[in-house]
């Protein structure tokens, strides 16, 4: 018996918080070293911020 009771549910959605964070950290990395002097800095706030902290929570 697998015994199912959502905790799946729950990592799944932790691992979408984390990933999530980590694309928005890799695109501002990336804009940044490209250049980019305006959506990198949003992006990576957001990511550091924002979304880390959720995703910790969660």
């Amino acid at each position: 018996m697998s015994g199912s009771n959502g905790s799946g549910v729950a990592a799944s959605r932790s691992t979408l918080w984390w990933g999530l964070a980590a694309a928005a950290l890799a695109v501002g990395y990336a804009d940044l070293w490209r250049g980019g002097v305006t959506v990198a800095p949003i992006l990576l706030a957001v990511g550091y911020c924002i979304l880390i902290p959720i995703a910790i929570l969660k």
